[in-house]
């Protein structure tokens, strides 16, 4: 059990970086295995309500492949990948629009609304928040990529204190739904909402210098030396799109990205208002 003198402390560790971010937007990717944890999951919901109690104004993207993947196989429909990417034919893309938007939405929206803050649920699609284009040449169907984000959606909603929980799925000129990568989505909703901070939630603790070893965690990088991890291979498979993402969020005025081990209870708070952090922060 935390003593009382551990909790002031802690609560005056976090005071400084309260007062900072209050009033500052900042965009969370959540996803990944700590979806299906239900302790992990209301964890995440306290840290939303507590981040929103402060000052501070979350923006929710989020993705949702493992309970794709439940329904697909419900449905008798074998999931398919290429390159680390869903290959996705209509019939898919029908399954990924009522998995995310639908079901996965609002599990999140009636999580963060028990804690008694207010969350909305809306999709890339909704006022065409997400502007899409077909991902390369069609190679894996209906993926698309982001093309431009219309922030004039989410500024009423954040300017009242409501934390938007969007669902990655954007659509093209002609209405056509494209499933995206929600790293991507969130990296440029960030961009395009001028937040302080784009967090993405993962199933590991950050980048590391080498592979397979928690110990070798990179605490803190700049935009340079995040490039120079790439074109060095020290980033490599997973974590390379994560880390392209950060960057590409940065160079459109992000203040500073992370990459933290959603795994770990209450890591969200732990990485925003502590001294130590948890995860990688890249900065601009």
């Amino acid at each position: 059990m935390i003593d009382d003198s551990l909790r002031v402390s802690i609560l005056s560790e976090a005071l400084p970086y309260i007062q900072s971010f209050s009033g500052r937007k900042i965009v969370i990717k959540y996803g990944g295995s700590i979806m299906n944890d239900e302790k992990l999951k209301e964890a995440f919901f306290r840290d939303i309500a507590l981040l929103s109690s402060v000052g501070v104004r979350p923006v929710i993207v989020h993705g949702g492949g493992p309970e794709i993947n439940n329904w697909l196989n419900k449905l008798d429909i074998s999931p398919k990948f290429k390159n680390g990417l869903r290959i996705t034919d209509q019939k898919t893309m029908e399954i990924v629009e009522m998995v995310l938007m639908g079901r996965v939405n609002k599990q999140i929206v009636r999580g963060i609304n028990k804690t008694g803050s207010l969350a909305v649920g809306i999709s890339g699609v909704d006022g065409n928040l997400i502007q899409s284009r077909e991902l390369g040449n069609g190679s894996h169907g209906l993926v698309g990529e982001v093309a431009k984000i219309n922030p004039e959606l989410l500024e009423p909603l954040i300017e009242k204190s409501y934390i938007p929980v969007i669902s990655s799925i954007g659509s093209n000129a002609d209405c056509i739904s494209h499933n995206i990568n929600a790293d991507f989505a969130a990296g440029e909703i960030s961009a395009a909402i001028n937040a302080e901070k784009l967090i993405l939630l993962t199933d590991t603790p950050g980048i590391l210098k080498e592979k397979g070893n928690p110990n070798s965690l990179v605490k803190q990088i700049n935009l340079k030396e995040a490039r120079e991890f790439l074109e060095k291979n020290i980033v490599v498979n997973g974590m390379r799109p994560k880390t392209e993402c950060c960057i590409r969020a940065l160079a459109q005025g992000v203040r500073a990205a992370h990459i933290i081990d959603g795994r770990i209870e209450h890591s969200l708070l732990l990485e925003i208002f502590t001294n130590s952090g948890i995860g990688t922060m890249i900065n601009a």
